[in-house]
């Protein structure tokens, strides 16, 4: 049997060792990697291209959020399970909509992880029950018709990236993000940056400041 390669990203050395032994020991998975930021996440990830990550929120450097969505712009086929102190509604909604296949409390059984991680490897997503009333009722509004590219520079405008700064990180034309970033303005009705920045961090597209 082939085992699934699995990265660890999570700041903190001791949950690092615990979780790949019990994730080695069952047989099935072999931890390929362990990062302590979403920096060495992104790095990482583009070297040996894991079939998965487990993927913390709030580190250093670069927060789980963006490097979710640097590693699925890149490498869309990894699937990627957010695994979190975090039960705010803004981390949960924040991690899927960067592309997160699942969001796991860390107060979770072994078993619960094992769960998701065997639904994100089979294209489901997986939330821990206990924060699962946080996704009722959601509808869908003008977010829904942002493509992934723009949803993606919506980002990078929240976040205070230029025109050119966006260009560079996407190896894309100044002129291809300008024509993006019209249509963000004109598909959302909002025509500020100031504007654009809210909308992000109401529909959890970046995490609240610390």
């Amino acid at each position: 049997m082939n085992k699934k390669t699995i990265i660890i990203v999570d700041d903190h050395r001791v949950f690092h060792h615990g979780i790949s032994q019990a994730l080695e020991a069952t047989g099935e998975f072999t931890v390929t990697a362990r990062a302590a930021n979403g920096v060495q996440a992104v790095s990482l990830a583009e070297k040996s291209v894991p079939d998965l990550i487990l993927m913390d929120i709030s580190m250093p450097d670069l927060n789980g959020m963006e490097a979710t969505r640097r590693i699925l712009a890149i490498h869309p086929k990894i699937r990627i399970i957010a695994l979190s102190m975090h039960t705010e509604k803004i981390y949960v909604k924040g991690m899927l909509n960067a592309g997160a296949s699942g969001y796991v409390l860390k107060s979770c059984s072994f078993k619960e992880l094992l769960t998701a991680i065997k639904a994100g490897l089979d294209g489901h997503v997986y939330v821990s029950p206990e924060i699962t009333h946080l996704l009722v009722g959601d509808s869908p509004d003008r977010l829904s018709c942002l493509t992934p590219r723009e949803k993606q520079i919506l980002v990078y405008i929240a976040e205070g990236h230029s025109t050119r700064e966006t260009a560079e990180i996407l190896k894309l034309s100044a002129k291809t993000i300008d024509i993006h970033r019209r249509n963000l303005r004109s598909k959302l009705g909002i025509q500020t940056v100031a504007g654009l920045t809210r909308y992000a961090l109401a529909k959890g597209l970046i995490p609240p400041a610390p």
